[in-house]
């Protein structure tokens, strides 16, 4: 049976998004993704359908979280795609209103806010949302998303003392330990900067992105202390 490995060491969580394959997501998970995240918006060149959701997460060991990430859908396609492919939270990227976020976790789903620096919903409107964490990064790009552009990380550390944050938009292999001196975010998403080809991710990129967060040293207090990523029941 795939486990998944421990990273006691390791300062902050880990997630790589936008994964389409089973094979790709268990070798994440394997090299020590805390999550994976499943892109079901359709103008995403990472969207996956219903079924190869299902396919990807009944690959995954349960100790993953696995995420699904929706642009403006409605409470019943969230609740949908979470019942129906076996997902432990939903990573919202449009303008979804603090009401809603509030109906999702009622109903028991873990739920990641995005926010954006220059672009809205901005940080001062995370205070009206009540959720697990927010996702930060600029709104620069034709998507909802990163854009694979990098951007002033530090622009999301006092943010960061405030409430639980995971840093986006930009990362890789390279620059992460970078980003996160600057920003001291609780967990990282990734996608475009461990890929071979968007949707398709590159276990070497992957492993090589694990080892530099790795090798950050144990966290002082300017990070904030928290496991974002829920994993599944199981």
């Amino acid at each position: 049976m795939l486990t998944h490995p421990e990273s006691p060491s390791r300062p902050l969580q880990v997630k790589i998004c936008g994964l389409t394959r089973p094979d790709e997501a268990v070798a994440c998970a394997r090299l020590g993704a805390d999550a994976i995240g499943l892109v079901f918006y359709p103008k995403s060149p990472r969207h996956v359908s219903d079924d190869q959701a299902r396919a990807v997460v009944a690959a995954l060991p349960s100790s993953v979280a696995a995420v699904g990430v929706f642009v403006d859908a409605d409470f019943e396609t969230i609740m949908a795609r979470v019942s129906g492919c076996g997902l432990s939270m939903a990573q919202l990227h449009g303008r979804e209103t603090p009401a809603l976020t509030e109906r999702l976790t009622a109903a028991g789903v873990g739920v990641i806010k995005a926010l954006f620096v220059g672009g809205r919903p901005d940080l001062e409107e995370g205070r009206n949302y009540k959720v697990d964490a927010f996702l930060v990064e600029c709104a620069k790009g034709p998507l909802p998303g990163g854009n694979a552009m990098t951007w002033d990380w530090a622009a999301a550390r006092e943010f960061g003392r405030q409430y639980p944050l995971v840093l986006a938009g930009g990362l890789d292999p390279e620059n992460v330990a970078t980003a996160i001196q600057a920003a001291r975010p609780a967990a990282i998403d990734l996608s475009s900067g461990v890929e071979a080809s968007p949707g398709r991710k590159d276990p070497d990129k992957v492993a090589r992105l694990l080892e530099a967060v790795n090798r950050i040293a144990a966290p002082d207090d300017s990070f904030r202390s928290s496991q974002v990523f829920r994993p599944r029941k199981g």
